[in-house]
């Protein structure tokens, strides 16, 4: 299934008991390789809709991501193939394990970058649980890929 909003995002999301997938892509006015340096910062989608940056503790592919609002998380560089796709885990107690997927095509003299988090079925708790997780990140990646956008189309 998939259909595209006002806002431009397209959403390919699989429909099950509990969703496990979301896929959802968005158009920017930007340089692939901008649009790379961003997505493959881990956590700069942690936030409220606004990009602020974050402070970032590496050890080796595992990043301490520092936000002010939300508090500390850890995230997993699981591949990094700049300046096209980008592949993250988060890391930690209660974090759950879900897998992000972060591509980065040229597109139209700009650049189409495409979110895919798997893994929602098999996080801990109940069906209903796993569903409101499906859920509210499905609705985040709606407000991060505008974050993206509005990051790298307003970039020097």
């Amino acid at each position: 299934m998939s259909n595209e909003t006002a806002s431009g995002l397209v959403s390919n999301e699989t429909a099950s008991a509990v969703s496990d997938r979301i896929d959802k892509s968005i158009e920017i006015a930007a340089p692939v390789e901008r649009v790379f340096a961003l997505v493959s910062e881990p956590g700069w989608f942690v936030n409220d809709g606004e990009y602020r940056p974050h402070q970032i503790d590496r050890d080796g592919d595992v990043s301490l991501v520092r936000d002010p609002v939300h508090g500390d998380f850890g995230i997993l560089t699981v591949e990094l193939d700049a300046p096209h796709h980008v592949v993250f885990r988060w890391v930690g107690e209660g974090a759950g394990s879900t897998l992000l997927e972060f591509f980065v095509e040229e597109y139209d003299g700009g650049a189409r970058l495409r979110v895919v988090e798997t893994g929602f079925a098999s996080l801990p708790g109940s069906d209903a649980d796993r569903r409101a997780a499906f859920e509210g990140n499905s609705q985040g990646w709606d407000i991060e890929l505008g974050v993206a956008r509005a990051v790298c189309e307003s970039a020097e």
